[in-house]
């Protein structure tokens, strides 16, 4: 078991107050032998601080669907589309379920600590296929359960499918990682997550039809090489994955890269006028689309070094605060270190 350590300002610095940023853990796989070497640094909020929050403010707004789990949480987002929450384990993950007349999409299977299929199947009867948001543990932990997978082309992504073992996940399943202890049947000492088969791979601009509802693909790389959006333009959701959320954004790991994440901000914050809700993939089920434009000017502001950043995890990360978010990143990254974005990683590794 790996020494844990506190987030000492990060929760109180962001106007979330008491909002955990998604914890970390090390790898022990090294990066590209051009990069510099990852730390082992692993943080945990304090678990009265964040449960405190729970339900949170924006989910509590949404209307509460029961379902035959007592881990996930569903919320009705909209017309069709269905939060489920996984707010007892310090990730807060969020997947969605879009559904259609003829099919639905699930978009990202959850952390993989209790079974998600059975939760779908409660909200349709409908054909389900899955798209992850991108392949970090915490989005990819129940895809072996279901038969159809959609996933882009990349090295990375291909890394990922072989799952990830006990010795990269142990921290996430100590105590201090749930607020009332594990999930029913989960054995936290060889929890891992399983390896799953993408069954047909998708690009940038690809739509999916669920009859009725037209869902566009949208590729956003930054966080990971394999990020994704989802667009649904006639009812004006976008779903943004982890570039975006309420807490403080991870733009830490060896697989970051801070030109596409740029890139990937900037394509999203043009289409903020035309949605009226984002949808994260942490915390809470709903942002403001202006939020995108936000950290649009944050993210350019971190890298001209107009703001400053406070050191956190044991100093190898740096905290950048803003209004209604934070950027958490580190100095080797804003210096322009990067890796060749090929092997796969759980993202719970710092690049110094």
């Amino acid at each position: 078991m790996k020494t844990l350590s506190p987030i000492v300002a990060l929760l109180a610095a962001t106007a979330c107050v008491g909002c955990a940023p998604k914890g970390e853990t090390p790898r022990t796989d090294a990066p590209a032998a051009t990069a510099a070497a990852p730390t082992d640094s692993i943080t945990t909020p304090p678990a009265a601080t964040w449960c405190a929050q729970l339900p949170r403010a924006a989910n509590r707004a949404l209307t509460r669907v029961d379902v035959p789990s007592t881990w996930f949480e569903v919320y009705r987002v909209d017309d069709g589309v269905f939060a489920l929450v996984e707010s007892q384990q310090w990730q807060e993950a969020i997947s969605y379920l879009v559904v259609g007349r003829t099919g639905a999409l699930l978009f990202d299977t959850g952390l993989g600590m209790s079974p998600i299929r059975p939760v779908v199947e409660a909200l349709t009867p409908l054909p389900v296929r899955v798209l992850n948001s991108h392949t970090h543990y915490d989005h990819v932990g129940g895809n072996a359960e279901f038969g159809e997978v959609l996933a882009v082309e990349s090295p990375y992504t291909r890394d990922n499918q072989r799952g990830f073992p006990h010795e990269n996940l142990d921290s996430e399943v100590v105590p201090a990682s749930f607020c009332h202890g594990a999930p029913a049947g989960l054995d936290t000492a060889t929890f891992q997550t399983r390896a799953w088969t993408a069954t047909r791979r998708v690009a940038d601009g690809d739509t999916l039809d669920l009859g009725g509802r037209v869902i566009e693909i949208l590729q956003v790389p930054g966080h990971t090489p394999d990020a994704v959006a989802l667009l649904d333009r006639a009812n004006r959701l976008l779903w943004t994955g982890d570039t975006y959320y309420d807490a403080p954004v991870w733009l830490f790991a060896p697989e970051t890269d801070l030109d596409a994440y740029e890139r990937s901000i900037a394509r999203l914050a043009q289409l903020a006028p035309s949605v009226t809700r984002l949808l994260p993939a942490h915390n809470t089920a709903v942002a403001e689309p202006a939020r995108l434009g936000e950290m649009k000017t944050a993210i350019r502001a971190v890298r001209e070094g107009k703001v400053k950043g406070v050191a956190e995890g044991g100093g190898s990360q740096l905290v950048f605060t803003f209004p209604h978010f934070a950027i958490l990143t580190t100095q080797a990254l804003l210096d322009g270190t990067r890796t060749d974005g090929k092997a796969g990683s759980s993202g719970l590794k710092v690049l110094p």
